[in-house]
């Protein structure tokens, strides 16, 4: 079965420095419908004015990964951790049993957008932690983060996987999902055909009971998209 998401049907924010699109329930914007898919809670494109951002706040017992599409972000934690992350760059941050960051537009000039997804650990509690990588654009899948870290992926704290997808205009190919799994594609550019659908940027499809299926990209420039393997 495949549930498509229009771009156009996600929650939406405007705070003037911030504009943000929701994939899923997030502050203000709640729809009983989209509160999550399996263990992933939030998406979130989030586009940021030159120098602002998000103030000292506080998470606990969430991974949380932000992936940077244009400009960089500048991080700071509770651990001590003060990061620069550039466009293609992905960091985990695992808030465990409780961390406190800041994240600002490192800009003076150019906006910031990046995607923050949030995936809830298999337990509560533990240790926080930072981890960044810049996986480049190797074409096909690329494995940006698992349980046990496979491959110089990040390690996350739950039984998921998160690929990175590149293919070429008219390349295709078959993503196999274990019994009792499913995935969720978040297309970031370009046109996907996902067995009989196709969708665009900021479109996304939960797929459930489906042993294997087709990704292709059917446009003209080259596809890019995240997916998700979720238990």
């Amino acid at each position: 079965m495949i549930d498509i998401r229009r771009a156009d049907s996600r929650g939406q924010a405007d705070f003037g420095w911030l504009q943000s699109r929701h994939s899923f329930s997030f502050a203000s914007y709640y729809d009983p419908a989209h509160m999550g898919f399996s263990d992933l809670r939030v998406i979130n494109d989030d586009r940021v004015l030159p120098r602002a951002g998000f103030d000292t706040h506080g998470h606990r017992d969430m991974e949380i990964i932000s992936y940077v599409l244009q400009g960089a972000i500048r991080h700071r934690d509770s651990t001590g951790t003060e990061e620069v992350l550039r466009a293609g760059e992905f960091q985990l941050m695992s808030a465990g049993r409780g961390i406190l960051h800041s994240e600002y537009n490192a800009s003076d000039s150019e906006e910031l957008r990046f995607l923050q997804i949030w995936i809830e650990p298999a337990e509560r509690g533990g240790t926080p932690g930072y981890q960044q990588k810049d996986f480049g654009l190797a074409p096909g899948l690329t494995l940006v983060a698992s349980p046990d870290g496979a491959d110089g992926s990040l390690q996350m704290r739950q039984d998921a996987r998160l690929y990175q997808l590149i293919l070429a205009p008219g390349e295709s190919l078959e993503f196999s999902q274990q019994p009792g799994r499913c995935s969720y594609v978040h297309v970031v550019k370009g046109q996907l055909q996902l067995v009989d659908e196709q969708i665009g940027p900021g479109d996304a499809a939960k797929v459930t009971a489906q042993p294997a299926y087709a990704l292709r990209n059917v446009g003209r420039e080259p596809l890019q998209a995240l997916l998700f393997d979720l238990a």
